[in-house]
């Protein structure tokens, strides 16, 4: 805090900040401290990640997260939720990210995402406790990668050609097959190219999540999302080159529900019955004393300001490694 025209501090108020990092760099201790975090949330299929796998799976479920605009913000708000279920368990855990356009050999071992065998089975060493991962009442992870994960990225669209796509348009690639050229494309790709740069699991939306890899990839998507939000100062969500669809589902113009600026999301808003699902296994959204957002029952456009650049209020407590505070200069 300043004085108006002087530049010395008057007050200043440490913030902790959740940092997610490369996974390629983590340290072998960030690294397990991961892992066992999130095996424990499992349980062997017993834990409370099996609420997590269910907000993945249905069709009706599906549409609430993709094929739309707020396929980013659903995301956003799924990898938080997660994350606070995690830091309950171990409060230095943050997810990781997975770069995909780049080799990330130390993420492929069996220290951590484990080693994929000839037929497609994942092994993990004896101290990591994934090797006890369970989903859908079946035990161990099904992945086979069509690319060198030692020595190759993912056959995906570079960073700088993801960061270089324009503002939220109606999604015209998935209404008509053309390309909108907004930063919504980049649900095809390099989201949808990353998965399917991959046999098994975690190449189909609704089996995805039953691999742990599932979260290091969608990290990554969020943190091209934030980084371009930085890079084109795009926090306000009213403004139509950072969100197009500015009102409700009861709008005139609007997309499909859950998907406007105003809609609330399922399931943390407990809104259950064709068009969204039967039941909300996430309800409310879990708060923490360490950021006021977002709300019990986030909205698509709460989820965009996350640092609190534009309202203090919107802070959620994660940032990346490479994504400064702010707008670039």
């Amino acid at each position: 805090m300043t004085r108006a025209g002087e530049q010395q501090a008057l007050v200043s108020k440490p913030v902790m900040v959740r940092v997610r990092k490369d996974a390629n760099t983590l340290s072998a201790g960030e690294r397990d401290r991961f892992t066992t975090a999130l095996a424990t949330l499992n349980d062997q299929g017993a834990g409370l990640f099996r609420d997590f796998r269910e907000m993945h799976r249905q069709q009706v479920a599906l549409n609430q997260a993709h094929g739309a605009p707020g396929f980013l913000s659903w995301h956003r708000a799924y990898l938080l939720d997660l994350e606070r279920e995690l830091q309950r368990i171990d409060p230095s855990v943050t997810l990781p990210y997975w770069r995909f356009d780049r080799p990330a050999p130390n993420v492929f071992t069996v220290g951590f995402m484990g080693h994929t065998s000839p037929l497609g089975n994942v092994s993990f060493s004896a101290t990591n406790l994934l090797r006890h991962w369970r989903t859908d009442g079946a035990t161990g992870i099904t992945r086979q990668p069509f690319f060198d994960v030692q020595n190759a990225s993912a056959p995906v669209a570079a960073e700088s050609a993801t960061l270089g796509l324009g503002g939220q348009r109606p999604n015209a690639v998935f209404d008509n097959g053309t390309d909108s050229g907004g930063f919504d494309d980049m649900e095809g790709n390099p989201h949808g190219w990353a998965h399917t740069s991959f046999d098994g699991w975690i190449r189909s939306a609704g089996t995805a999540p039953r691999d742990p890899l599932f979260f290091l990839l969608h990290c990554n998507v969020d943190r091209l999302w934030a980084k371009w939000q930085w890079f084109n100062n795009r926090f306000d969500g009213t403004q139509p080159n950072t969100y197009f669809f500015r009102g409700s589902a009861s709008s005139a113009s609007a997309t499909d529900i859950g998907h406007n600026l105003l809609d609330t999301m399922w399931p943390w808003n407990n809104v259950t019955g064709f068009p969204r699902p039967q039941n909300a296994p996430r309800t409310p959204f879990p708060a923490v004393p360490t950021a006021t957002a977002p709300s019990a029952t986030p909205t698509v456009g709460e989820m965009i300001d996350y640092q609190g650049f534009l309202d203090a209020g919107s802070y959620m407590n994660f940032a990346y490694d490479d994504v400064p505070y702010g707008v670039a200069p």
